[in-house]
């Protein structure tokens, strides 16, 4: 793995949204996050940035979007080339697991939270 970075797409800055609990589960247990997302603020002591950058070095994507919103992304999702990607509850995407599959890029529908929870990050 060439980094233990989580890029996480739909980053908030509000406690009762499970990115937030995410960033800061990640953070816990050592992972390093970039937080990404149209909110502007902080969320566990990292700015989130709004602008992508397709120089991202990360070996984990976790999606907070939903599939429609997920559509602008797929192209930049897969010039990342990350490990693999977490499609979180409310998350899921057939229409984008082909496209995944083609490019090498495992994925799962899961939830960040209960993966850290158990070990199995």
């Amino acid at each position: 793995m060439s980094s233990n970075k989580t890029l996480i797409i739909g980053a908030s800055n509000n406690p009762d949204r499970y990115s937030y609990k995410a960033a800061h589960a990640l953070l816990n247990k050592g992972y390093k996050i970039i937080p990404f997302g149209v909110k502007r603020g902080e969320v566990a002591g990292k700015k989130m940035l709004n602008e992508w950058n397709p120089e991202w070095d990360v070996d984990t994507i976790t999606l907070y979007i939903n599939p429609t919103l997920q559509e602008q992304y797929y192209d930049k999702i897969i010039a990342l080339k990350p490990r693999r990607i977490i499609f979180n509850p409310g998350t899921e995407n057939p229409n984008f697991y082909p496209l995944l599959k083609t490019n090498n890029i495992a994925y799962e529908e899961a939830c960040t939270l209960v993966l850290l929870s158990i070990g199995e990050y």
